[in-house]
C-alpha cells in the first residue's frame, strides 16, 4: 500500500478544526468529522492515493503523490539555508489540499510556457518556525511564531521557476537572501531578472496566490490564511 495513504487518513481526521485559527491542531486530532474518510475505508483502498476531490480542503497531502511535474530542492532538509542546519529529517513537500489543487493548476500554466515550479519550502512545522525565530527574530523575513507563519498552516510555498532543462531562471538573488535586492519593488536589476520575477508573480497571483513585499520566492494561497497552525512532522519511512 502506498506509504502515505494511512498518513493522509490520520491527518484528514484532525485538520478540520484548523479552519478556526483559534483551535489548535492537537485539539482536533482525536475528533471525527462527517466529511472525513474513515480509517476503515482508507485501509481498504488501492495503492493509488486518495483523489484530491475526495479529501477536505483542510487535509494535508504530500504533493508528489498528486503530480510528477514539480521539481524539489527543499533547503531546510539540507544545511544550505540561512540557519546553516538541517532541520527537516527528509525533503518532503506537504500542503493543504486546497493549496495542492491550486499549485497543480498554476504549474500547468507554467508548463505551457516551458517552465515548471521548483520548491524550496512548503508546509513547515511550528516547532521549526520557533527555531528560525530564535536565530533570526526579524519579522520582515521570519514570521513571529507567536502568530505563526502561513507555512505553518500549509498555505505558503517558497518557489522559483526552472526551464525545460531544469535550470533555474535568474531571479537576481538566491533563496532566503535577506536584503532589498530580494524585494519585489527593487528595480535595479537586469531586465531579464525583472521579467522573470514578473512572470512568476503575475502567474501565481492569477491562481489565487499572494506575494509578500520582501521575498520574490514566497507565495501564500489566499483561502488558507484563516486555517489553524499545525506542528506535525511527516514520516520519512
Amino acid at each position: 500500500m502506498h506509504r502515505n495513504l494511512i498518513f493522509i487518513s490520520l491527518f484528514t481526521l484532525f485538520v478540520f478544526g484548523c479552519k478556526n485559527p483559534s483551535v489548535k491542531s492537537s485539539q482536533s486530532a482525536g475528533k471525527g468529522n462527517e466529511e472525513s474518510l474513515s480509517l476503515k475505508q482508507e485501509t481498504k483502498a488501492t495503492a493509488i492515493p486518495v483523489s484530491l476531490e475526495d479529501l477536505p480542503d483542510t487535509a494535508f497531502v504530500r504533493l508528489a503523490d498528486y503530480s510528477k511535474d514539480f521539481v524539489y530542492d527543499l533547503k531546510y532538509a539540507t544545511t544550505d539555508n540561512f540557519i546553516g542546519e538541517k532541520v527537516y529529517d527528509c525533503d518532503e513537500c506537504y500542503t493543504r489540499v486546497s493549496t495542492a489543487k491550486a499549485l497543480i493548476e498554476v504549474n500547468q500554466a507554467f508548463m505551457e510556457q516551458g517552465f515548471r515550479i521548483k520548491f524550496f519550502d512548503c508546509y513547515r512545522p511550528h516547532s521549526i518556525q520557533k527555531k528560525m525565530w530564535e536565530i533570526y527574530p526579524n519579522p520582515t523575513y521570519v514570521a513571529d511564531p507567536a502568530k505563526g507563519s502561513i507555512h505553518n498552516k500549509g498555505g505558503a510555498v517558497d518557489i522559483t521557476l526552472v526551464n525545460i532543462d531544469g535550470e533555474e531562471l535568474d531571479m537576481g538573488t538566491t533563496f532566503d537572501f535577506f536584503g532589498k535586492a530580494a524585494h519585489h519593488a527593487y528595480s535595479d536589476l537586469p531586465e531579464e531578472v525583472l521579467s522573470n520575477r514578473i512572470l512568476l508573480k503575475s502567474t501565481m497571483e492569477s491562481y489565487g496566490f499572494n506575494a509578500i513585499t520582501s521575498e520574490w520566492w514566497h507565495y501564500n494561497f489566499g483561502p488558507t490564511l484563516n486555517y489553524g497552525i499545525a506542528d506535525f512532522v511527516w514520516d520519512c519511512k
